[in-house]
């Protein structure tokens, strides 16, 4: 009896502008010939670079993910609004430019560290309809702002003819870039739309870790996809890793909480509160899990072992 690969693991893809995020996990899918495939972290159309796409057992990664921070470059035009905050929208408003990029160096400061942001309309729905539709009837409903953290922020060119400016963007999940340009507008004056957008990092990858698109497809047409998939365990290398002995694997696979005084490497995590990487002996990525330590369990998040 043969057994069936196991074909888990996960791609970084340059996403090309013009195509959804889905788009490009269905073209993994039907190029792998295999149902699970996710990604995370989603691209507008307009949007290009860094998707990781995860693919069999890797797919449980999606929500637990330990790098939640992204990167990008972002272009923006000051002068104009537009109902979408990006150039694909329709024009609202348009304004004398004053400002130079002496005065740009000067208003991005004020958007470093935490801020307060209200997210896109198209990321809220009220009673089942989008928030982006109600605004186009002119149905107005207050977004709560919450915080985001801008850990840097960069003017890379500047062009004072155009008034078009290119930042590098570094920010917690749930930034929304096409909003902080917009925001950048607003304190100048004179608004600002967002023009480009390129995912530079995500998840702990960058665009050096990233396939094209065009890549992937022909290496499936080799039948060599496969072998550039990275193991599911490199999202999490970031983690601090527990051991377990033979016995303790067993129990752990079949869904056994252990005992925390038992397993060597804990006294050393001291009372870490954040998710742990569970490998065997033989260095076998099982899973990741947490420290209960009022219980004195090793309690599972996700186990990625199998038989």
């Amino acid at each position: 009896m043969t057994t069936k690969p196991d074909n888990s693991g996960l791609l970084v893809i340059d996403k090309p502008q013009g195509v959804t995020s889905h788009d490009v996990v269905a073209a993994v899918r039907g190029a792998l010939h295999m149902k699970r495939v996710g990604h995370a972290g989603t691209l507008d159309p307009m949007a290009t670079g860094v998707l990781p796409i995860f693919v069999g057992r890797a797919t449980k990664c999606c929500d637990i993910l330990p790098d939640q921070n992204k990167r990008y470059t972002a272009t923006f035009e000051l002068g104009y609004t537009t109902d979408t905050l990006d150039a694909t929208g329709r024009v609202l408003t348009r304004t004398p430019v004053q400002a130079g990029k002496a005065q740009v160096q000067a208003a991005l400061e004020q958007f470093r560290g935490e801020i307060m942001q209200p997210p896109m309309y198209s990321a809220i729905q009220i009673n089942g309809r989008r928030l982006y539709d109600l605004a186009r009837q002119g149905i107005e409903i207050e977004r709560e702002k919450r915080p985001i953290t801008i850990h840097h922020l960069e003017l890379l060119e500047a062009d004072e003819q155009e008034n078009r400016y290119a930042i590098d963007v570094a920010c917690s999940k749930g930034t929304y870039i096409r909003t902080l340009c917009a925001d950048i507008g607003e304190a100048l004056g004179c608004g600002a739309t967002m023009t480009a957008l390129r995912r530079t990092q995500a998840a702990g990858f960058s665009l050096a870790d990233s396939l094209t698109l065009e890549q992937a497809e022909q290496l499936a047409e080799q039948g060599k996809l496969t072998e550039h998939l990275l193991q599911v365990e490199t999202v999490f290398e970031s983690l601090p890793k527990i051991v377990l002995c033979a016995a303790q694997e067993r129990m752990y696979r079949n869904g056994v909480r252990l005992d925390l005084a038992r397993l060597d490497g804990m006294p050393a995590l001291g009372n870490w509160a954040g998710d742990i990487r569970i490998c065997g002996e033989d260095g076998t990525f099982l899973g990741v899990s947490y420290a209960d330590w009022q219980q004195g369990l090793l309690c599972t998040r996700k186990l990625f072992a199998v038989e």
